[in-house]
């Protein structure tokens, strides 16, 4: 008997009883130590990774199959099919949205997963992805103190100077809780990397005032990062806005009146690897000149604005604004 659902006073064909019997199957095969299902590898390879492991394990994938388990892989009646299947939610897609905002998992410049544990401290390289669209681009930090020691970032409330409202940052992920993410487009007027970029704790002080650009600080910056108590900062070059990324990248010196927006992180402890799942803050510049903070800033969401979604992986660019 196929399995249905009814919707609107009508029945609804979800599987034919041929293919939940061929789930059960897989299930079975999935949760047997000799063929186990890896799902670190069913995350890095997608679709090629489950068409040759049910090849190998279940039987042979004809077109017909493979058109099915497409169709679990792009969510058709996934969720209603875990509920019944059990076992089969390790086959629900990677890209999971939170109002709109998908779960993306950050690969390095080479394409591979990074590694939490593996991300170096105070790095003074810029790295950069987008998300949650291809022109939103943000950093990616592994804050430390002054001895290049990791340091947890904590929770805070984060105000908007521009409106006095707030928001709740949500702190650091990863091993030690030092890793955050924030948007890498100036709050001002929209500059972007090198001009704005994080300096680590060896850059901030009084001499980089007359180092050249993209490397100029100010003394006001210099400063506002000793008044913090902050070891290091993002600063923008092109008009001296500076943030404090220990804080959810709270305004330290203007002109800006907005902090960076924060994409908020989720660390996968059993293999170590990073996801981008959500925002929250102010919107991405341009969209943020209210200054009104949302948990949902859907206006981060505008593909007219910001180019199409980065879908279930977003990979790091790497530049080194530091000539020494």
């Amino acid at each position: 008997m196929p399995l249905r659902f009814r919707l609107n006073g009508r029945d609804k064909q979800i599987l034919e009883s041929t293919d939940l019997a061929f789930l059960y199957k897989l299930v079975r095969v999935m949760k047997n130590p000799k063929t186990k299902f890896n799902e670190v590898d069913f995350v890095t390879k997608g679709e090629d990774y489950l068409f040759n492991y049910v090849n190998n394990n279940v039987g042979g994938v004809d077109e017909g199959r493979r058109n099915f388990l497409k169709g679990i892989l792009i969510g058709v009646a996934v969720t209603t099919v875990a509920g019944i299947v059990p076992g089969l939610r390790v086959l629900i897609p990677p890209v999971q949205s939170v109002s709109g905002f998908p779960k993306t998992l950050i690969l390095d410049s080479s394409g591979n997963p990074i590694k939490a544990s593996t991300l170096p401290v105070n790095s003074p390289i810029i790295m950069v992805f987008p998300y949650p669209l291809q022109n939103e681009i943000n950093f990616l930090l592994n804050l430390g103190d002054e001895n290049g020691n990791p340091v947890e970032v904590p929770p805070t409330t984060v105000v908007v100077p521009q409106t006095g409202d707030k928001y709740q940052f949500p702190g650091g992920v990863g091993p030690n809780k030092s890793i955050v993410a924030y948007s890498a487009i100036c709050q001002h007027l929209g500059c972007t990397p090198p001009y704005i970029h994080f300096y680590p704790p060896k850059y901030v002080n009084i001499s980089q005032v007359t180092a050249p650009e993209p490397n100029k600080l100010t003394v006001q910056a210099v400063q506002a990062a000793k008044s913090a108590k902050v070891p290091a900062i993002i600063h923008c070059d092109c008009h001296g806005s500076t943030y404090d990324p220990y804080h959810g990248a709270a305004v330290l010196t203007g002109p800006t009146v907005r902090p960076l927006p924060t994409i908020v992180l989720e660390w996968d402890s059993s293999t170590d690897y990073l996801y981008a799942i959500g925002a929250v803050g102010v919107p991405t510049y341009p969209m943020s000149s209210n200054g009104v903070p949302s948990n949902d800033p859907s206006a981060d969401l505008d593909e007219s604005q910001f180019g199409a979604s980065v879908g279930d992986k977003t990979e790091i660019s790497e530049t080194n604004p530091f000539s020494s």
